[in-house]
């Protein structure tokens, strides 16, 4: 017999989510498909409580939203593993609201000098001497019904949460860095976190960093329609349009539907229902201001200089404390102080006494040259 319920009725949610309410610790895990939409689709929701597992059919209760009451309970702690694709579901489902407060257990492991990305089979290997099969790593989760087996692995996801907890928690109050984990917990619970701004869809098209301005604006209005379309379509991005055919678009700039249709293979349905938002886009995007790029980018030489030599710095930090350096500071974040952000997270809370102060003041003692240009020269 399973050890774990399986709720896939309003009621045996509304008796669980009373059951449940006010227990000290709630283990987390999801499982969502994402292949075919925008938005990822949430198919399981695992919880674990002193009062035992429970997985949760968000697809068979159609609106589950009632479980919020329970992870929204300040008394209980929501501990999950690697939580960030978990929070961009519940950011889905209520934007304005996160389940708080939470615990990591991977950003906690890092803390203590595990590799930053630990899975959480190795964790409980390492930690608890707990070795979990991963025969459903890639299940349909959306399938149903799901077999007797995927519902135990699935439920294996947040059955040593308690475990891994108590001892990453022991371990770091033992470092005096608690304080570190609970920083970093708090900020996973801020809903501006997983936000997505359409404007700013085009700085994941990498090499649209290298376009001068002119071009830049035309791939900053085209990304931000696509993204704005598949969002409402809940559709893939790459679907709507693909990377390369907006990259070349902001370089040909073409001005009518015969230019769209000789400029790439796209149906002629697609051109007819979207030619003219696509020509609008282009003709707005080309005659935006420059606007500045935020890193990474090309840099001088003298900035890259000086990148290296803040990394030596964060590095022989990091290897005093045992932690990876990315923990303390990743490379983007030292780009970014280089090139003048003061807003970062090396500069606030614990890391700004651990490293950011330590940086500033190495910065201060030589100087990275000359600004980087807000664009790229041509």
């Amino acid at each position: 017999m399973p050890d774990f319920i399986l709720i896939d009725q309003p009621s045996a949610l509304e008796d669980l989510i009373a059951d449940w309410t006010g227990q000290p610790w709630l283990g987390l895990d999801t499982e969502f498909v994402r292949e075919r939409t925008y938005h990822a689709r949430l198919c399981l929701i695992q919880l674990a409580s002193p009062k035992g597992l429970a997985l949760i059919d968000p697809i068979a209760l159609g609106d589950w939203r009632m479980l919020f009451a329970l992870l929204d309970a300040p008394e209980t702690v929501k501990i999950l593993h690697a939580a960030g694709q978990d929070l961009e579901l519940f950011h889905d489902a209520r934007p304005d609201r996160l389940p708080a407060p939470l615990f990591d257990t991977q950003i906690a492991a890092g803390l203590l000098g595990h590799p930053p990305q630990t899975g959480y089979a190795a964790l409980a290997q390492q930690l608890l001497d707990i070795s979990l099969p991963k025969l459903h790593a890639r299940s349909d989760w959306s399938r149903r019904p799901l077999g007797q087996s995927e519902l135990a692995y699935a439920a294996d996801d947040v059955r040593h949460l308690a475990a891994l907890h108590d001892q990453l928690s022991q371990s770091l109050s033992d470092k005096n860095r608690l304080h570190w984990a609970q920083a970093d917990h708090a900020a996973l619970s801020d809903p501006a976190r997983y936000r997505i701004e359409p404007e700013r869809a085009w700085l994941r098209i990498g090499a649209g960093r290298m376009l001068a301005p002119p071009e830049q604006g035309v791939l900053r209005a085209l990304a931000a329609w696509r993204e704005r379309e598949a969002q409402a379509r809940d559709l893939p991005r790459q679907w709507l349009l693909k990377d390369e055919v907006l990259l070349r678009w902001a370089e040909q700039k073409p001005d009518s539907v015969a230019e769209l249709t000789a400029s790439t293979a796209i149906g002629a349905k697609m051109i007819e229902r979207h030619a003219e938002a696509w020509i609008t886009a282009i003709r707005e995007g080309a005659a935006q201001p420059p606007q500045a790029v935020p890193p990474p980018y090309p840099l001088l030489p003298e900035q890259e200089r000086t990148i290296k030599r803040l990394g030596r710095i964060v590095q022989a930090r990091a290897s005093e404390l045992g932690v990876d350096r990315a923990v303390l500071a990743p490379r983007r974040e030292i780009e970014a102080l280089v090139l003048g952000a003061r807003d970062g997270q090396v500069l606030r809370g614990w890391r700004c006494e651990v490293i950011g102060t330590d940086l500033l003041a190495a910065l201060e003692d030589e100087p990275a040259g000359e600004p980087h240009r807000a664009q790229p020269a041509n």
